[in-house]
């Protein structure tokens, strides 16, 4: 992740009155477990996020291991799996066994990084599967404004 973009997340993260959308930092041990455990790579963005950050807000609620506490203690282990297991059918299920779940929409369809590292989310009510964005840097890019 660019150095500005970390730069505004750190600053508006760290305000006094953010404390809830702000986690503690991932270790090296949570993620190469849940990697591990996932049968993924995280990609060094979302890595270089959680280790930061943890589970944070940044325009969309981002999980990882310790979230902040508005966002519930879901971890992306939790999600992943979940939506393996709710999606055994095509198209969700392929993309699922290779890919794993940062966040959830307001209608409970996964956000997921894929291998490539390009961002989709999934509509399980039209089966669909659409690229929301490049890379989780873009994502970010694109979702976050200070308030």
């Amino acid at each position: 992740m660019n150095d500005t973009l970390m730069k505004r997340l750190n600053t508006f993260l760290h305000r006094e009155d953010n404390s809830t959308i702000l986690g503690s930092p991932a270790s090296q041990e949570e993620i190469a477990n849940a990697e591990q455990r996932l049968k993924v790579n995280f990609h060094e963005d979302y890595v270089h996020f959680i280790r930061t950050f943890g589970g944070a807000y940044a325009g969309l609620a981002v999980y990882a291991f310790s979230n902040g506490s508005s966002l519930g203690n879901e971890t992306v282990v939790d999600l992943t799996l979940g939506a393996r297991e709710q999606f055994k059918e095509p198209p969700f299920a392929e993309v699922l066994q290779t890919s794993y779940v940062i966040s959830m929409d307001g209608s409970g369809d996964p956000i997921i990084i894929n291998e490539a590292g390009n961002v989709f989310i999934c509509y399980h009510d039209s089966g669909e599967i659409e690229l929301l964005a490049d890379s989780f840097e873009a994502l970010i890019e694109d979702n976050f404004y200070e308030w």
